[in-house]
């Protein structure tokens, strides 16, 4: 018996005159737990298959959600309560006085609005319906809060491990947190302030290229140079949770914020396939969003199955539903949108008195509300959380007198990142989609769909503010000069249908349709760049017809465009250096796949990432240009080195030497770095050894050798690079990948159990479970699971059923059986 399944010891109860449809279907030869909860209406029944996805049967929708939040808290326990934790500023509580900074920024991004008209934003058609679902899913998980209190052996061992324990959800939770969802583009207008500052607000086009193209300017009345630490608040508020040490010996005082070294990355794949391009003959939808690894996984795959609803997919595991997948009739899947829904605003404080600040002439009082935040062995920290009229100041400069603040919609109703997914996943009809998208907040997507009769299309959704007289590119004054004028409406937002080359696909590029009226609307001038978009439309207009295959494939593409590109201009170049030569030779005889085995991808990223960039960035902007700016747009300098004379120069001779001397130059300097990094022969380079993927809990700093090489997973080596279809973005510190695709999902529409999966590293977030590690070398190798739906090929495919009943039912005691619950 393995040491997961010994882990506790219960006895078993098998209820007496089991609904006839439960006891039919009960697959024979598996472990059997019953489970009396109270809070049940009817008995549930719950089928792990093999892969560890759960499938959740119930007779009634309440109890269907309910028993979703008592499934997430039975293998997500410490993950969503960690999660609640973070996003409500209650870290300090248990973790010690270094969190209460975190806290108290945490807080200052909560939803403080009216919670009916929040619930209402969801379900405008059924108000109630959205407090309703996450009162029973909070219910569940309490349920299984109240399991564990009376079985201390199930509990989690990091709570064991800082002797804590998880503390009751209530339904508002669910949604008043806001800070894990993803917004724009606030960081991007600090940075482009720091250019305008130190250089111009024209040199910032190197860090990020504006599309459609946009000539921005500095707004008037604003100073584009900032404090260094203004985003400071806004950073914890948002950042992820890791323990780090303080190098005390004692047990209690190893618990400090861990400093957070991860680069970003970019977002996600999508595609639909109609009918008629597809090989099956029916549509196939694909999507793997790529966000920051966790483990646990980010992303956890449910079935739930009650009287009008039956829904599959993926989710975050601390929110009810699916937002990637499908209910039978309809699939879906999402990337992030670009729209811009941040803005930050600078107040002039009134002098002698720091607390009013001008707006439209006048001096306006700050709000401040005071909380106490508790904290583990020490006294309670007294915060005071200050706002405007527009969000909350994470700044204060008193030497300028001034006062920055955010104006989020994240702190607008209906915004709870996900959670409106409970809507769209009833819908039957793309129109039917479409109405529930018109009042979808974030993150901002592109939803793709595709139903049982053949259609797809695609919906751009998201709460769009309306800037009359701004571009929302930089900060802004907050004197009231520029003011959101309200919000697109949904529906205003492009879409389509059924597009003649038969397939419709995304990829974080700028897809907003040309001419008006949605280039008038301003929605967002920062996108992805748009090589993973065009290697998917090469790929998909190459098939006569797209199979499963070849989407499972597509999603682990390791192609780089942007290789490709490069590898063109290398072409003529050649050199009497020994090591440039070579060099030269590699990447010229690369076909321009990213293999982990490979050496031309690790020479290719080195020179890119380290070298040829910021040499770029030297050689065509003025030296405090240059240092101004922390990265190149890859887009700027690809169009920059094909095109030398818009560069280095107008002599277009002369600027392509320039641009040859660069590019050998750099290329030689990255040669020598790999002779460092991987040994003299070039022979034994391989792309894998230097990107790897490794995922760290968040404990990882403060247990010992033993228990981490148990709780961590890697490192794995991988291939794939930033721009590939299969992403794999890294930190270039060590090559460590910081995002990617960590679920991805493929969609048989019609034909459901021939649906595809995988979720990296495991569904469980239990460390001696089975489920916690078991697909992570499936999703290296780009293999997958079957998604089943139907209830025959999951009683075939079950290794394990759960009967939750409503406490006071009769039962009869069986034998006792050692099982994990």
């Amino acid at each position: 018996m393995s040491r997961s399944v010994a882990l506790l010891s219960l006895a078993f109860v098998s209820l007496g005159g089991a609904p006839a449809a439960f006891a039919r279907s009960q697959p024979s030869g598996i472990p059997r737990q019953t489970i009396r909860v109270p809070g049940l209406r009817q008995t549930v029944e719950i089928l792990l298959d093999r892969w560890g996805v759960p499938h959740i049967f119930a007779r009634n929708e309440g109890d269907a959600f309910f028993a979703q939040g008592f499934n997430a808290a039975r293998d997500r326990l410490f993950q969503i309560d960690l999660w609640r934790r973070r996003g409500l500023g209650r870290l300090a509580e248990v973790f010690g006085p270094d969190f209460a900074e975190q806290d108290r920024a945490a807080r200052l991004f909560l939803y403080r609005g009216d919670m009916e008209r929040e619930w209402g934003t969801y379900t405008p058609e059924s108000p109630a319906k959205a407090r309703e679902i996450a009162a029973a899913f909070t219910a569940g998980i309490n349920a299984y809060i109240d399991f564990v209190a009376d079985h201390r052996e199930a509990l989690p061992w990091e709570f064991r491990q800082l002797r804590y324990f998880p503390e009751k959800w209530r339904p508002e939770d669910v949604v008043r947190i806001r800070s894990h969802g993803l917004t724009r583009n606030l960081t991007s207008e600090v940075a482009r302030a720091n250019t305008a500052c130190r250089a111009s607000v024209e040199a910032d086009a190197m860090r990020i290229r504006l599309t459609p193209p946009w000539r921005t300017r500095v707004p008037e009345g604003l100073d584009p140079c900032l404090p260094k630490d203004v985003l400071k608040v806004f950073a914890l508020a948002s950042r992820d949770f890791v323990l780090g040490r303080n190098g005390s010996k004692a047990a209690d005082r190893l618990l400090l914020p861990a400093p957070v070294q991860e680069e970003p990355g970019e977002g996600s794949n999508n595609w639909v396939v109609s009918s008629r391009k597809s090989a099956t003959g029916r549509p196939i939808l694909a999507n793997d969003p790529h966000r920051a690894y966790s483990i646990p996984s980010l992303r956890y795959i449910a079935h739930v199955s009650a009287p009008g609803l039956n829904i599959i997919g993926a989710g975050e595991p601390a929110l009810p539903g699916v937002s990637i997948g499908h209910n039978g009739v309809i699939a879906f899947g999402l990337t992030i949108f670009g729209i811009d829904q941040e803005d930050l605003y600078v107040y002039e404080l009134r002098p002698g008195n720091p607390g009013e600040y001008r707006y439209r002439g006048e001096w306006e009082l700050f709000r401040i509300l005071r909380e106490e935040i508790p904290v583990r062995d020490a006294a309670p920290v007294q915060a005071e959380l200050v706002f405007t009229r527009h969000g909350p100041v994470i700044y204060v400069d008193r030497e300028k007198n001034r006062a920055y603040a955010v104006r989020s919609a994240w702190l607008e109703p209906g915004m709870s990142p996900y959670f409106g997914s409970i809507d769209y996943m009833r819908a039957k009809t793309f129109r039917e989609f479409r109405r529930s998208m018109a009042h979808w907040g974030a993150p901002t997507e592109n939803q793709v769909y595709a139903d049982v009769r053949g259609n797809i299309g695609w919906v751009a959704g998201g709460l769009a503010p309306r800037r009359p007289n701004w571009d929302g590119l930089l900060p802004v004054p907050g004197d009231g000069r520029y003011e959101w004028e309200g919000f697109w409406r949904g529906d205003q937002l492009p879409f389509t249908s059924n597009p003649a080359n038969g397939f419709i696909a995304t990829a974080n590029q700028m897809n907003i349709p040309p001419g008006e009226p949605h280039e008038a609307m301003q929605l967002g001038f920062e996108w992805a760049n748009p090589s993973r978009y065009q290697r998917l439309v090469e790929v998909l207009t190459a098939l006569p017809r797209v199979s499963i295959a070849d989407s499972e494939r597509l999603q682990n593409d390791q192609l780089s465009i942007p290789a490709r590109r490069l590898a063109a201009l290398l072409g003529p170049l050649s050199s009497t250096d020994p090591a440039t030569s070579a060099a030269l030779e590699m990447l010229k005889g690369w076909d321009f796949v990213e293999r982990a085995k490979a050496a031309a991808p690790a020479l290719f990223e080195v020179w890119v990432a380290r070298h040829l960039g910021k040499s770029f960035r030297d050689a065509v902007l003025p030296a405090a240009a240059a240092e101004a700016i922390d990265t190149t747009d890859l887009s700027v300098l690809l169009d920059g080195l094909e095109t030398p004379a818009s560069a280095f120069g107008n002599d277009p001779a002369a600027a392509a030497r320039k641009r040859d001397e660069l590019m050998l130059s750099t290329l030689r300097a990255a040669w020598a770095e790999m002779e460092k990094l991987e040994g003299l022969d070039p022979e034994k380079w391989e792309w894998g050894r230097l990107s790897h993927n490794l995922l760290q809990h968040s404990f990882s700093a403060i247990v010992d050798e033993a228990r981490r090489s148990g709780i961590n997973v890697g490192p794995l080596p991988r291939g794939g690079g930033p721009h590939t279809p299969n992403v794999a973005s890294y930190r270039t510190a060590d090559f460590r990948q910081t995002s990617g695709p960590s679920v991805r999902l493929i969609i048989d529409v019609g034909d459901w159990d021939q649906s595809r999966a995988v979720n990296h590293p495991g569904q469980s977030g239990r460390p001696d479970d089975p489920h916690y590690r078991d697909l992570a070398a499936a999703w290296v190798a780009g293999d997958y699971f079957p998604l089943l739906y139907s209830r025959r090929a999951i009683e075939r495919a079950a290794e394990r059923r759960i009967l939750l009943i409503p406490r006071g039912r009769r039962t009869r005691r069986l034998k006792s059986e050692t099982v994990r619950p």
